[in-house]
């Protein structure tokens, strides 16, 4: 049978091959350490949960709840955005709560999208941030990711040659996979050719927190003229453990956030009201559960780069997020980032998330998530040292295995 018109437009998803293999290695008996996906092991913080037990109690918050969030929660991300980028929002026009930044993303793309429309998106990048506008009819020309000069020819080239004229220029930093963070200069200047080319801005900014070296990630809202063409997202997943809740936020622009606004309206009645008064209290809390999020994935991050540069995988230490992006060794980069994460469940014991999941710039690169403890990512690079010890043993079976197929 015929697949559906949206769901042919989706390429396979190269993950579940990975998640397929672990599950059976598991149910072999394996102890796979799982590096792949980005779902954080830390818990909620304890005041996060008594709240939401506490609220919960009330038979009141067991009704349909605000589809755009409650209004204490728009005026708690209002007043963050306010304490940490000193961006003013208004929080009835400019704040709507989304079921985390994957959900905002997608309904984003539907409420402003036309078949046939232009978007200009990273490669390698976030899943949604492409599929969400493949879904709704568009088309993706994809970019650069590096925040530096190199970002700009490519994107004038775009303007200038793609027809119709880009509707939507997407932004990610710190970047999920590649951790690279954009700098207020670099917003600056794209902030200067989206209102020249009137081209939408969408930033998602769901790894703001989670930083270990220089200066806290900036907002592009925090340029000057931002508010006229652009809408930020950001989420509470992985700044306070709360991955599973699914409690995010758009933010921006009045009439973007106006059309985000009436899409999920027609969608969705918001989360359960005890989670959006936990998030509520969340924001407002005094930083403390922030930070020590960000210190114990930092800690994470410098055993990884240690322990896997001494077992002959160099991994770069990543400013920000809670992942590590690694370029497979040139021993095996010639299979590709699928093949080279199929063999590290099946030889090492390890799972991570294939590049080329997150386009087919990423075909290089493997990405490693800080989502196992200190010891455990130890015991990881123990398994790749050994595993890399018999990598000409390795490629002498997988050549053999090719070529009688």
């Amino acid at each position: 049978m015929e697949e559906f018109h949206k769901v042919r437009r989706l390429p396979p998803y190269v993950f579940e091959q990975v998640n397929r293999l672990k599950a059976s290695a598991r149910a072999g008996g394996a102890d796979i350490i799982d590096l792949g996906m980005g779902n954080p092991d830390l818990p909620t913080p304890k005041a996060i949960v008594d709240k939401l037990c506490e609220v919960v109690q009330d038979p009141r918050t067991h009704r349909y709840s605000s589809s755009k969030g409650i209004p204490g929660l728009r005026r708690a991300q209002a007043a963050y955005y306010a304490r940490r980028f000193g961006v003013k929002l208004n929080p009835d026009t400019q704040v709507v709560a989304t079921l985390g930044s994957k959900e905002g993303f997608a309904n984003m793309a539907q409420a402003i999208t036309a078949p046939g429309d232009v978007i200009l998106c990273p490669n390698p990048t976030y899943p949604i941030h492409a599929f969400g506008f493949l879904m709704a009819g568009g088309v993706i020309r994809s970019m650069s990711v590096e925040p530096d000069d190199s970002f700009f020819p490519p994107l004038e080239r775009a303007v200038k040659h793609s027809i119709p004229k880009p509707l939507a220029l997407i932004l990610n930093y710190p970047s999920n996979p590649t951790a690279h963070v954009a700098s207020l200069d670099f917003y600056k200047e794209v902030v200067s050719f989206a209102r020249k080319h009137d081209i939408i801005v969408l930033s998602d900014l769901a790894y703001s927190e989670i930083y270990f070296d220089g200066e806290p990630p900036p907002s592009v809202l925090q340029v000057p003229g931002a508010m006229d063409i652009a809408v930020e997202f950001t989420s509470m997943s992985k700044t306070f453990s709360m991955p599973g809740w699914r409690i995010g936020f758009a933010v921006g622009n009045e009439r973007l956030i106006s059309a985000l606004t009436r899409v999920k309206s027609y969608l969705d009645y918001g989360a359960f009201t005890p989670i959006q008064v936990a998030a509520t209290h969340a924001l407002n809390g005094d930083g403390a559960d922030i930070a020590e999020v960000r210190n114990v994935y930092k800690r994470r991050r410098d055993v990884m780069v240690d322990a896997f540069g001494k077992a002959g995988f160099e991994v770069p230490p990543p400013a920000a997020t809670m992942f590590a992006w690694a370029k497979i060794p040139e021993k095996f980069r010639h299979l590709g980032s699928l093949e080279f994460s199929k063999l590290l469940v099946e030889k090492a014991d390890v799972a991570v998330a294939p590049g080329i999941g997150f386009g087919e710039m990423g075909d290089d690169y493997v990405r490693l998530a800080l989502v196992e403890n200190e010891h455990r990512i130890r015991q990881a690079a123990r398994n790749i040292k050994k595993f890399l010890s018999t990598a000409d043993e390795t490629m002498h079976n997988v050549i053999s295995l090719n070529t009688r197929r």
